[in-house]
């Protein structure tokens, strides 16, 4: 565990370091560097430690919030499932994270607005 939390630092000092700029809107759904985390909060995976993420409010050009997406199912109230046409996928309701800009890679999809909707009823729900 420890190579990997120096692997996080590692990449985490090079995604500061960019100069990227990515203009974000609620809905989204993009790939993120979440990194190593402590204890039940969620990882990313792979050498960039990323994972899809949904923005559920914009800051401004550096700052957004976001919930972690996983397609592993949880039937339980610290979860909402999210079915689109082409996938499953379960929001993380409790891991609410304000994140910089600069740790997306790529925009994946947009939830519709119905959907996206529900969503924030329930995030709201579980606050």
């Amino acid at each position: 565990m420890k190579e990997s939390f120096d692997q996080w630092n590692i990449l985490k000092k090079e995604l500061d370091e960019t100069g990227r700029v990515f203009f974000v809107h609620p809905r989204e759904i993009w790939w993120c560097a979440l990194g190593v985390n402590v204890g039940a909060e969620i990882d990313g995976k792979n050498e960039n430690f990323e994972r899809p993420v949904i923005v559920m409010k914009v800051y401004n050009t550096e700052s957004l919030v976001v919930l972690p997406l996983t397609t592993k199912e949880k039937t339980d109230k610290f979860h909402y499932k999210i079915e689109t046409e082409d996938k499953i996928v379960w929001a993380k309701l409790t891991q609410t994270r304000v994140i910089s800009t600069k740790r997306l890679f790529r925009k994946v999809d947009i939830l519709n607005q119905e959907l996206f909707d529900e969503l924030v009823t329930a995030w709201k729900a579980s606050l």
